[in-house]
C-alpha cells in the first residue's frame, strides 16, 4: 500500500472537472449503443425480403434463434466479466468487450449461411456481456453522488440512440435491392465497435478499481482530475480517504471475494439487483425491440410501413428518457420504477385489445399503444435497473454482484427473445396482457422491498440496508463519511465544497401526493452518517 499518495505526481490530464466527467460519461456510452444498436438492427433485417430469401425463409423458431443467440453470448461473459473486471480493471474490461463485438459484427456482415450468422451472433453476444456489465460499473464509479442517477440515465439514452439508429439504418437500407439491404446495417456496428476500442486508451481507470488494487497514487490522481486537478483539494482527498478506508475495511475483514461469500453476506441486495434486470424483461420491452415490425404488421401495417412506424416509435423512446436524467436525482428511484409500471401494464393491455376487437382503428390504436409503453419504459424500468445494481453493491462485490444482475438480463432477455414469434401465433393478442400481469408483478415488488438509494454516497450504502457497517461507522466517527451536497444549497455540481445534506424525507420534490403515494416505508430513508466538523 501507498502511505502518502501525495508524493507521486501523477500527470495530470487535459480534461479534468465537469469537462472529464461528461466527457468519459458520453464515450462509454458508445458501450451501450453499441447493445441498442444490436438489439435494434435484427427487427428490421428479419422481414426483409433480400434476408429472408438468402436465409432459405426462416420460421418462427430459426427466426428466434437467430436474434435470440447473441443474448446466450452476453449470458455467459456476462457472469464471467465479475472476475475479468476485478482482474483487469473497468477500462481492460471495456477494451475487451469493445473487440470481442467488433468481430462478432464482421463475422455477421460477412456471413455465409445460418451458420456463419449464428456464430457472428454469439460472437457479439461475448462483448455485449462483457459491456453491459463493466459500463454500468464504471459510469457508477467515476459518478458525484448527487449526479450518479442522472449520468446513468444519460447513458441509457445512450443505448436507445443505438436502438433508434439500427431502426433508421434498416429503413433506409430497404431501399437497396440486394443483400446490401441487411449486409450494411451489419457492418456500422463494427465502425462504433472500432471507435470504442479505440477510445479505451484515453479515458482513465476507475478510482475505485485502482485504489482497492494498490494504486492509490494512480487513485487520488483521477479523483482529483474528476474533483478539477488539484491533488490538494480537500473535497478530493476526503473522498480518497473514504474509498480507502472502505477497501482497508474490507480487508481486515478476512472474507474471501467469492460467489459463495458475496451471496451469504448480501443475498437481499442481489435479489434486487437480479429481480431489476428480470422484470425489465418481462414487462415487455424485448416484444418491441426485438420484433417491433412484427407487431405492426401484425396490426395491420405492412412491408416498409411497419418500418417507419417502428422508427418513428424508436424516436419517442429516445426522447422519452430525457426527462429521468432530472427526474432520478429529485423523485428518486422507487417513484420513477412504480409509475411506470403502471403505464406499461395500462398500455399492454390496450394493445391486446385492440388486436383483439380488430376494427379499422386497430392499426392507429396498436400504434399509440406501443408508443405510451415504449415512452414509458424507457422513462422507468430501462434506465433504473442499470443504475440501481451497481448502486446497492459494496465495492469488493461490485464486479461480481453486477455480473450476476446483468447475467439475469440476458438469460430473461434470451427466453422472452426466443418465445416470442412462438407465441405471436400461439396465443396472438393474448401475449401484451400477459406481459401487463408482469408489470404489475413489479409495481408490488418495488412498492414492498426495494429501498431509496437517491444521494446516497457508493461508500455509505450499507446505512440504507441497515447492516452493521452503519454502527461501525458510528462508533468510529468517520470523518470523510458525507460528501453529498444538499440538494437545496447553491453548489451542487461536483468538486463544491459543501458537503452535507439533510435526510431525504424532509423536503420531498415534486408534486407532494405523488411523492406520498410513493413513499412506503420511511423509516428505510438514508440519513448520512455524521462526522466531526
Amino acid at each position: 500500500m501507498v502511505d502518502d499518495p501525495l508524493i507521486h505526481r501523477p500527470r495530470r490530464r487535459a480534461l479534468v472537472g465537469k469537462s472529464l466527467l461528461y466527457s468519459i460519461s458520453v464515450f462509454v456510452s458508445l458501450g451501450v449503443f453499441l447493445f441498442g444498436y444490436d438489439q435494434g438492427v435484427m427487427s428490421g433485417i428479419i422481414t426483409g425480403p433480400y434476408f429472408r430469401k438468402y436465409f432459405n425463409n426462416p420460421g418462427p423458431i430459426e427466426t428466434g434463434t437467430v436474434v435470440a443467440i447473441l443474448e446466450v453470448g452476453a449470458f455467459i461473459t456476462s457472469v464471467a466479466a465479475g472476475r475479468v473486471g476485478d482482474i483487469i480493471g473497468r477500462r481492460g474490461t471495456l477494451l475487451a468487450g469493445a473487440i470481442v463485438f467488433t468481430l462478432g459484427g464482421f463475422i455477421q456482415t460477412v456471413t455465409i449461411g445460418f451458420w456463419t450468422m449464428m456464430l457472428g451472433r454469439i460472437t457479439s453476444g461475448f462483448g455485449v456481456g462483457l459491456l453491459s456489465t463493466i459500463v454500468p460499473i464504471y459510469q457508477s464509479e467515476i459518478s458525484p453522488p448527487n449526479h450518479r442517477g442522472a449520468l446513468a440515465c444519460m447513458e441509457f439514452t445512450g443505448n436507445i440512440i443505438g436502438y433508434s439508429s439500427s431502426v433508421w439504418t434498416d429503413y433506409f437500407c430497404s431501399f437497396i435491392d440486394n443483400d446490401m439491404s441487411w449486409r450494411i446495417p451489419l457492418f456500422v456496428q463494427c465502425i462504433i465497435g472500432a471507435i470504442l476500442a479505440g477510445g479505451c486508451f484515453l479515458i482513465p481507470e476507475s478510482p475505485r478499481w485502482l485504489i482497492d488494487s494498490g494504486k492509490e497514487a494512480e487513485g487520488l490522481r483521477v479523483i482529483a482530475d474528476l474533483h478539477g486537478g488539484d491533488l490538494h483539494d480537500p473535497v478530493a482527498i476526503s473522498e480518497y480517504e473514504e474509498i480507502k478506508d472502505k477497501v482497508r475495511e474490507d480487508r481486515e475483514s478476512g472474507e474471501a471475494r467469492t460467489y459463495r461469500v458475496m451471496w451469504r453476506k448480501y443475498k437481499r441486495r442481489v435479489l434486487l439487483a437480479m429481480s431489476s434486470q428480470a422484470f425489465a424483461q418481462l414487462n415487455g420491452i424485448n416484444v418491441i425491440s426485438y420484433y417491433a415490425p412484427r407487431v405492426f404488421e401484425e396490426a395491420g401495417w405492412i412491408g416498409r410501413q411497419a418500418l417507419l412506424m417502428t422508427g418513428i416509435n424508436s424516436v419517442i423512446y429516445v426522447l422519452s428518457t430525457i426527462p429521468t436524467w432530472y427526474l432520478v436525482d429529485h423523485w428518486g428511484r422507487r417513484a420513477i420504477l412504480l409509475s411506470g409500471a403502471v403505464v406499461m401494464a395500462t398500455s399492454l393491455v390496450a394493445t391486446g385489445w385492440w388486436m383483439y376487437i380488430d376494427v379499422p382503428q386497430t392499426p392507429n390504436a396498436v400504434v399509440i399503444c406501443v408508443i405510451i409503453f415504449n415512452a414509458a419504459f424507457g422513462y422507468s424500468w430501462g434506465p433504473i435497473p442499470w443504475l440501481y445494481p451497481p448502486e446497492i453493491m459494496p465495492l469488493n462485490f461490485r464486479a461480481k454482484g453486477v455480473s450476476i444482475s446483468t447475467a439475469t438480463n440476458w438469460l430473461f432477455n434470451f427466453i422472452v427473445g426466443e418465445v416470442t414469434p412462438y407465441l405471436q401465433e400461439l396465443i396472438e393478442w393474448r401475449l401484451y396482457p400477459m406481459h401487463g400481469f408482469f408489470c404489475v408483478c413489479s409495481f408490488i415488488l418495488v412498492y414492498f422491498l426495494y429501498p431509496e438509494t437517491k444521494g446516497v454516497p457508493l461508500e455509505e450504502m450499507d446505512a440504507v440496508f441497515g447492516e452493521d457497517a452503519r454502527e461501525e461507522a458510528y462508533e468510529n466517527e468517520s470523518e470523510t463519511a458525507s460528501l453529498v451536497p444538499s440538494p437545496r444549497a447553491g453548489d451542487t455540481e461536483r468538486g463544491g465544497h459543501e458537503t452535507s445534506f439533510e435526510p431525504q424525507e424532509e423536503e420531498p420534490s415534486g408534486p407532494n401526493w405523488f411523492m406520498n403515494l410513493f413513499s412506503r416505508s420511511r423509516h428505510r430513508n438514508y440519513h448520512p452518517i455524521q462526522g466531526d466538523s
